[in-house]
């Protein structure tokens, strides 16, 4: 009997197993190219430095990291009027001192406000895709809360028409499932972190599922863009090793911390320093 009940707890355990490392499995199918984001550095929200006139995710960051020739990070968000911004934070209360959330206001309600001590207002996507012009790779974060299908629609139909290299990425699985029915040709990156360590209101198993990505198997990404801090998570180290799945770091601050970076990840998106060494891209 004791025998017969090893048996049934041994199977269990290399069930669960089995399906943890199902539910682990990313896109293997290699049908799109990661080979313009590999070893490269991409500049958070532009090459920015928030106390100048070039603030994050502004117009001026991101003429910066053109100048320097590192791809660049961004954020896009709907306002209220269905326009496609680029602004990182839901609330407009530490890049313009208003305690709005951006979302319940209209693009011309926007630009009344300007970045921190800038000038430089909150841009429209059309007029960052204008500037960049295909000249660096694009990684576009999609920002979304619950409600990811209009933001998600909205920014794959912009980049639909855009003729630079780019890829897609967001924290929500969901607007990975869109993109992977809808522009299947499209690269897409699992944002995601040690949700344990977030502020975000969710439940606990819904932290889990995404600190340990298990929702790969539904989603299916082509890479994995995660906090560089948190790289010890279990289901991050068995993604990477079991797949070979591509990954992204986020956010290196430092020399330091790149350095240590390169022993896991293949791309790095950084802000607060210039890199010392890595690839710099310019397309055109």
């Amino acid at each position: 009997m004791i025998l017969i009940s090893i048996l049934i707890a041994v199977a269990i355990i290399i069930g669960l197993l089995g399906l943890s490392v199902y539910m682990l499995r990313p896109e293997t199918e290699k049908t799109r190219s990661f080979a313009a984001f590999d070893n490269t550095m991409i500049a958070h929200r532009g090459l920015f430095n928030n106390n100048s006139d070039a603030p994050e995710n502004s117009l001026a960051a991101f003429r910066n990291a053109l100048e320097h020739g590192f791809g660049m990070e961004l954020d896009v968000q709907l306002t209220k009027d269905g326009k496609l911004v680029v602004f990182h934070d839901f609330d407009l209360k530490r890049m313009c001192g208003v305690h709005k959330k951006l979302t319940e206001l209209t693009y011309a309600e926007l630009e009344q406000y300007s970045l921190k001590n800038s000038t430089e207002k909150i841009p429209l996507f059309s007029d960052v895709l204008e500037l960049v012009n295909g000249k660096v790779p694009l990684v576009v974060e999609i920002k979304v809360d619950f409600d990811y299908k209009a933001t998600t629609e909205a920014a794959a139909a912009m980049l639909s028409e855009y003729k630079g290299v780019y890829c897609m990425e967001c924290f929500n699985p969901l607007a990975l499932v869109w993109y992977r029915k809808h522009f299947p040709k499209v690269l897409r990156g699992q944002l995601s972190m040690d949700f344990f360590q977030s502020e975000d209101k969710m439940p606990q198993i819904v932290r889990f599922f995404l600190t340990n990505l298990l929702l790969n198997f539904w989603a299916k990404p082509d890479f994995i863009s995660y906090n560089h801090k948190d790289r010890q998570i279990r289901g991050f180290r068995m993604c990477r090793k079991l797949f070979g799945v591509k990954t992204a770091a986020w956010t290196i601050k430092s020399e330091a911390e790149l350095q240590t970076a390169r022993e896991t990840f293949d791309m790095f998106i950084f802000d607060s320093f210039l890199p010392k060494e890595g690839e710099k891209v310019r397309l055109s």
